[in-house]
């Protein structure tokens, strides 16, 4: 198995505890209400939505892909941080095992935030590569769904108080 690990940051004007329960923690129903071409819906598959569940994603229309099944690795709301699985799904494509993600928020300049984003494929095989292509869209995405939410809460100041 390869192992190919990509890091990405944004930066939000909104503080990290209220970015992290938007962002993380309600993402599940906020996120299909607010860009519902992005993430249709999210059903948890098992679990009680803590560590070891597993969540169905299902995409929008647009999407080049159907669905995902996401497994929660962590949650820790004291130090903002959330790690879970891509464990199965197209977006997986036949050429990953899995894709693991470390999301910590911490705090950023003028008490807003800083999203860090470490993404780890792991490839079935020596032989198959992401491009940098595929790697650019995917973040090009995550910042999109970022700033979303992040306008959502500017447009809503009283959410997640």
């Amino acid at each position: 198995m390869g192992v190919i690990t990509y890091e990405h940051e944004i930066t939000s004007s909104i503080p990290p505890k209220k970015i992290f329960k938007a962002f993380v923690l309600d993402a599940d129903n906020l996120i299909p209400k607010i860009l519902p071409q992005a993430i249709k819906s999210v059903q948890i598959l098992e679990g009680d939505g803590g560590v070891g569940t597993l969540k169905l994603v299902t995409f929008g229309e647009g999407s080049q892909y159907k669905s995902v099944t996401h497994r929660v690795d962590e949650i820790d709301e004291t130090n903002c941080t959330y790690k879970y699985s891509v464990v199965d799904g197209d977006a997986l494509a036949g050429v990953l095992d899995s894709i693991s993600y470390v999301v910590k928020i911490e705090a950023g300049p003028d008490e807003g935030s800083v999203c860090k984003t470490t993404s780890v494929y792991h490839t079935k095989g020596e032989d198959h590569h992401i491009t940098e292509d595929k790697i650019k869209e995917g973040k090009e995405k995550t910042k999109a769904l970022f700033k979303a939410i992040e306008a959502h809460l500017h447009a809503n100041h009283d959410l997640y108080n």
